[in-house]
């Protein structure tokens, strides 16, 4: 599952293979726990492919305007994951997992 913020419209896009769903983010941000702040989308990228993989329902929020203005990422505060309440600890588990040395070298 792919989630999107649109920070203008106050709304949050939801998206996977079945199902598509757009909700206020008034009602339903209580939902959704922050679990990590990044400082550039590159900094996420594999994250956002092991989420998606175990259709984990998340999103990003402040991703657009620091994607736009890059500089502004301190001002902003950071890029939010947010991750819905049920999946926080299978989310953090792929996380911590990541911070684990493998036998893989970047050569």
């Amino acid at each position: 599952m792919m989630c999107l913020h649109y920070e203008t419209f106050s709304t949050l896009e939801c998206r996977s293979a079945a199902l598509r769903v757009t909700f206020s983010t008034n009602k339903n941000m209580k939902y959704f726990k922050t679990i990590a702040i990044f400082q550039y989308p590159a900094e996420y990228a594999v994250l956002q492919l092991l989420f998606e993989q175990e259709e984990i329902r998340y999103f990003f929020m402040n991703e657009t305007m620091i994607s736009v203005f890059p500089f502004y990422s301190n001002a902003f505060g950071g890029i939010h994951l947010k991750v819905h309440v049920e999946d926080v600890e299978e989310a953090e588990e792929i996380i911590k997992n990541l911070d684990r040395p493998s036998n893989l070298k970047i050569v």
